[in-house]
């Protein structure tokens, strides 16, 4: 019976998983408004969703679950989460309340169009948007209400609570009226949130139980014997940052290398933040020519040249053109145009007339991207050329600091990222190559000067990471919020929390080395392309929050140990078939056994984390968002393994490593799939 409940229990996860899979590709070609009715709003969801919980709970029962206190915590905090959200859907009323100056308000419309009587009356005093000093970016959206004959104020990440209903700011009247969302949810909320706590407290106690089993394959004697001897090599990659001028610049018109120094430090008002003129130079180089510098030139004497001589800039083939089908369309001889290569000699704009041919041949469906890329190249020369493109610090506006210029100075001239990637990359690959060529051919005793080698990398690995961590700290200081607000800086602080686990691993396994030099320089790589944006922005008024910094932070910590997992089952997937290396095997297998842990638990928590940022944002702590969707498929994916530890899946080695390999891949969706090919709210993430 027991084994059948199991089986059952099994299959209804995974049917779980695969209908949430299906429902997000659904929503992308629907819209959130049908699956939010058609399924996760829908009585056959809901049901399902009991009878797994059900199921679960009646297979804990006949397993004497409380006989294993930590089973039981999570028991009884996923019971908590199962009947909160049951509570939920049940009994929560959620809308939006419309406030007009002057006019009381006391009712709110509900998604299904159905009209809620509020127990008070509400009337909007006064509402304002908050600006970034100097800047038109919005800091926050504020709303100033009477409530009964007492002011109440509702913002951005800032709620007004009474009576069990929940007020959020949501829209805004271009009149000065304001929209609140509303969500009165007494029961639910309360409930699942009490989830979340024994949830926390139960994978703490997990990791923490001495005999919980956890700490009982920690105590392992395969973890003890010193781990797998690795043969690493360095060398050294000749790196490349700067470019040589060119003899036909010496006839294009730039400002004198004295001028530029001086002019570099001026302060400007530009994408929304107040900046040294240098990091407007240098995004306008980076944006138009895509390197650093253009023919050696400083970035100032770029943009001064072309701020006084236009009509012989406009003639420098400095727009490059990434598309070799758009290169044909221009008929372009290389990879760069100037200006006045994309207009003819009526001076008609000639990317208009191939994105109107775009719009009506589909066979041509795949220029759009780079027409509009390189037309954003054009729009950024003509803001320059109108004086549009920064504007000057207003006058009653603090202006930044001597120390924060010079470092944000400094930041600029630190190319730490591209050479952190060459570097970490370069020695990834070679002692991941070398890790796989011992693996197979069991050569495990290295010359005497390689042993040397080997023990100088670690000190080269905290090396980098202090590097890196001073980066990223600059970027800290400057920007003033902890850098997490978008794909880039994400993807710097997934790449520290890789080298530290690395280096805290190393100290007993030194496999743990390669895979940490290749993890991180592949993160460094992706930050360090086109797609992510490295420029140093406002926070979004809805980001401003002290949820964020935790919620991503638990998030990536998750990642960077499923990494770490996927990279351990692929080397004891090669390792498979060597007799000599059953212990080996034995030794990695029993250590992705050890970190499903703390990663199951950091996506957990950091799920959490962000359903509570969401219930103080939006009011409402759960919204069945793309992101939050696969991000509970991976939760889940992954926490299987750790519920049926003793099922033939996870007992075969091999099968095990195999299974830890491709759920690696809800990784992926969740964190680059969602963002690019489905959206959603959580765009902004690699924004």
């Amino acid at each position: 019976m027991n084994k059948v409940l199991s089986i059952l229990l099994r299959v209804s996860c995974a049917l779980l998983i695969l209908v949430l899979a299906l429902a997000t590709l659904i929503e992308d070609q629907q819209g959130s408004l049908w699956v939010e009715r058609y399924i996760y709003g829908h009585w056959w969801f809901v049901a399902f969703n009991m009878m797994v919980f059900a199921l679960a709970a009646y297979w804990a029962v006949c397993n004497k679950v409380w006989r294993n206190l930590d089973f039981l915590l999570f028991t009884i905090a996923f019971s908590f989460i199962a009947v909160g959200a049951l509570l939920t859907y049940a009994t929560a009323e959620r809308g939006y309340a419309h406030l007009e100056k002057g006019a009381k308000c006391t009712v709110f419309e509900g998604r299904d169009r159905t009209i809620h009587q509020l127990p008070f009356e509400m009337e909007l005093d006064s509402f304002c948007v908050r600006y970034y000093p100097g800047t038109e970016a919005p800091m926050d959206y504020v709303s100033y209400m009477h409530v009964n004959g007492t002011t109440e104020v509702v913002s951005m990440n800032k709620n007004f609570v009474k009576d069990g209903y929940r007020f959020c700011q949501s829209s805004f009247d271009e009149d000065g009226g304001s929209w609140l969302s509303v969500n009165h949810d007494p029961y639910g909320a309360t409930t699942m949130f009490g989830g979340y706590i024994l949830f926390a407290v139960a994978g703490l106690f997990s990791l923490l139980n001495r005999s919980g089993r956890f700490r009982q394959m920690i105590q392992n004697p395969l973890l003890k014997k010193g781990g797998m001897l690795l043969l690493l090599l360095f060398v050294h990659l000749p790196f490349s940052f700067g470019g040589t001028e060119s003899a036909n610049m010496q006839a294009t018109p730039v400002i004198s290398k004295e001028k530029a120094l001086d002019l570099r430090r001026n302060q400007v008002v530009y994408q929304n933040r107040i900046v040294p003129f240098n990091t407007v130079a240098i995004d306008f180089v980076k944006k138009i020519v895509g390197t650093d510098n253009y023919h050696g030139l400083m970035p100032e004497q770029v943009v001064g040249g072309w701020s006084i001589a236009p009509e012989i800039w406009r003639h420098e083939k400095m727009i490059k053109v990434k598309s070799d089908e758009l290169r044909q369309a221009l008929c372009m001889a290389g990879e760069y145009c100037s200006l006045a290569d994309l207009y003819d000699e009526n001076g008609r704009y000639r990317l208009q007339s191939l994105w109107l041919r775009e719009q009506q041949n589909r066979d041509l469906s795949k220029l759009e991207k780079a027409i509009g890329e390189v037309d954003e190249k054009v729009g950024i020369i003509q803001m320059l050329l109108s004086n549009t493109l920064t504007k000057p610090l207003p006058q009653d506006v603090q202006p930044l600091s001597e120390e924060k210029v010079s470092a944000e100075l400094l930041y600029n001239r630190l190319p730490l990222t591209k050479v952190l990637f060459m570097l970490n990359l370069t020695l990834g690959f070679l002692s991941c190559g070398l890790l796989f060529y011992c693996g197979l051919t069991q050569k495990n005793r290295p010359l005497q000067w390689l042993k040397n080698v080997f023990k100088t990398l670690p000190v080269v690995l905290l090396v980098i990471m202090l590097v890196q961590a001073f980066g990223y700290g600059l970027r800290w200081y400057i920007s003033g919020r902890l850098p997490l607000n978008n794909g880039y800086e994400t993807m710097q602080f997934f790449s520290l929390v890789v080298m530290i686990i690395a280096a805290v691993l190393s100290r007993r396994y030194k496999f743990a080395l390669p895979f940490g030099f290749l993890l991180s320089g592949f993160t460094l790589l992706v930050s360090h392309l086109g797609e992510m944006n490295p420029q140093i922005t406002p926070l979004m008024p809805v980001l401003n929050s002290p949820w964020l910094s935790a919620h991503v932070s638990m998030i990536m910590m998750s990642y960077a140990l499923f990494a770490f997992i996927m990279l351990n089952s692929l080397f004891a997937l090669v390792l498979m078939n060597k007799e000599a290396t059953h212990q080996q095997v034995e030794q990695l297998t029993l250590i992705n056994k050890i970190m499903l842990y703390p990663s199951t638990i950091f996506i957990g928590v950091g799920i959490a984390l962000g359903s509570v940022w969401a219930n103080e944002s939006w009011g409402n702590y759960w919204g069945w968002d793309s992101k939050e969707v696969w991000a509970l498929i991976t939760f889940m994916v992954y926490g299987v393994a750790i519920l049926f530890p003793t099922t033939s899946l996870f007992e075969n080695r091999r099968s095990f490593h195999w299974y830890m390999f491709l759920a690696f891949l809800t990784v992926l969706m969740t964190y680059f799939g969602v963002n690019y090919l489905l959206g959603g709210m959580h765009s902004y993430a690699n924004a």
